[in-house]
């Protein structure tokens, strides 16, 4: 389901004015990072009915007792046809959950069941699906990658599928992919992301960093940014001539950037920086016996996972949580 148009501008929000009037919505994946943040923000600053979907209720961090919107539903997208009755009732969808490590079990929840909990919503009454992808399935262009499919990971390689899956269903037309770029997040009362649990080892590796130049861009952004998008997209479902696919993340940035801002931060002089080839690092990648499979390796060939017009609350009139790397590692507490 390619992109129908490349970009998402300011004059053309907001996508529509609707009154905040209650909706039914479910939400999958809502003990995850992005979960917590989404079902927070929801819960706190919407009258919206909140029915969680969680496998093992006892990982929500957040505190329900008092809001009385918040239902948990215990349960597995395994066995979702259990829900069916409450699934046809349902006005948002915002699908969140996944699954990686198993193969068989990855495939089913992110394919497979995914794709069930979609056919299970009624298509006259839900009035949007939020489904999260991941932006590693798109190239520069926002378009879909074929390495992904072919030497991706299990996650990536489900994630890619389904996306090519969701035209074929009857919800296609209401269904918002949302692709994040790199998520930051976690505090007390929320688990951290992935790539946040390394925040601290990179600072303390910055005094070797610093000494190279690498190749390579990205974007980021943090799960709160991410939860005031969704929140946005949730009151403001596109209108059918507007984009329904969105790369999430700030603006691009560089790695030899973000080494720079790093540096800075932590008040560690930059100077004479060796450009840090790709002979080197696979130099290094021998010495030091890292393995690498096929995926890593297009990865490291590849450097530049950039993507067009990407998504971040200030496109949408909103306040960001999170612009910048200093921002970043302010609110980690490196």
């Amino acid at each position: 389901m390619p992109i129908d148009s490349p970009s998402l501008v300011q004059s053309e929000l907001p996508v529509a004015s609707l009154p905040r009037s209650p909706k039914r919505i479910l939400i999958t994946g809502a003990s995850g990072c992005i979960g917590h943040y989404i079902v927070e923000a929801l819960m706190q600053k919407t009258p919206h009915e909140l029915f969680l979907l969680l496998r093992n209720p006892s990982k929500l961090l957040l505190k329900l007792e008092n809001y009385p919107q918040v239902q948990v539903l215990e349960g597995d997208l395994r066995d979702i046809d259990r829900f069916s009755d409450l699934l046809s009732t349902v006005d948002v969808a915002i699908l969140t959950a996944a699954a990686w490590g198993d193969p068989q079990v990855t495939y089913e929840v992110n394919v497979t069941q995914t794709l069930r909990l979609m056919e299970l919503l009624d298509p006259d009454r839900c009035q949007q699906v939020i489904y999260f992808s991941t932006a590693s399935i798109l190239d520069k262009d926002n378009q879909p990658l074929k390495a992904a499919h072919e030497i991706g990971t299990d996650y990536i390689r489900s994630k890619y599928i389904c996306h090519e899956k969701l035209r074929e269903l009857a919800i296609a037309p209401k269904i918002t992919t949302v692709f994040p770029t790199l998520v930051f997040g976690g505090d007390k009362d929320k688990p951290a992301s992935h790539i946040s649990g390394g925040l601290g080892e990179i600072a303390q590796w910055m005094k070797l960093i610093r000494f190279f130049k690498a190749e390579g861009s990205f974007h980021f952004i943090h799960a709160a940014d991410i939860a005031r998008v969704v929140g946005y997209l949730v009151d403001h479902p596109p209108l059918a001539e507007q984009p329904r696919e969105w790369v999430l993340g700030n603006s691009a940035m560089t790695a030899d950037q973000a080494i720079e801002e790093i540096c800075q931060y932590l008040n560690q002089h930059v100077c004479l920086r060796l450009p840090l080839s790709l002979g080197l690092a696979n130099v290094l990648i021998s010495v030091f016996h890292i393995r690498m499979a096929e995926w890593d390796r297009f990865c490291l060939r590849y450097r530049h996972f950039v993507y067009q017009n990407p998504i971040s609350p200030p496109v949408l009139g909103l306040e960001s949580y999170c612009p910048t790397v200093t921002d970043l590692l302010e609110i980690s507490g490196i």
